[in-house]
């Protein structure tokens, strides 16, 4: 291969992944809102919205219209899989990824069955990983 190609070739694997421009993050833990919230802001992504609760988070996602919402799969009394299912069906253009201190092993089966476009651990949360999944 000569260096011409390696270059061009190294280059379209290191291109910037597209990544969503509006969020939403739905969780029950404020603190984890707050850190979540900056530091996706300092990656790019312009977060519209924060929520805790399975209402709230209808509301906004219906009224600020984001390109993505991260939904936290136990949000404290409230399912975040049967919030997923109701994003999906009002918002049917919006992605939806699913948030979760929880091993990706522990959650996979239940992401498989939800409209998810995908699962990240919260340890693994950035922008980038954002649009891996949604992109």
């Amino acid at each position: 291969m000569c260096e011409a190609t390696f270059i061009a070739t190294v280059g379209r694997l290191l291109e910037p992944v597209a990544v969503p421009s509006r969020c939403l993050i739905v969780d029950d833990n404020h603190e984890f809102l707050v850190s979540a919230a900056a530091l996706l802001s300092s990656q790019g992504l312009e977060i519209v919205g924060t929520a805790s609760t399975c209402p709230d988070a209808i509301q906004q996602a219906e009224s600020l219209r984001p390109d993505v919402v991260l939904v936290d799969v136990q949000l404290g009394e409230e399912d975040g899989l049967e919030l997923a299912r109701q994003l999906d069906e009002r918002m049917p253009g919006t992605a939806i990824v699913l948030i979760s201190t929880h091993s990706r092993e522990d959650v996979t089966d239940l992401a498989a069955d939800s409209p998810a476009a995908g699962f990240l651990p919260k340890t693994a949360l950035s922008a980038q990983a954002i649009a891996r999944l949604v992109g």
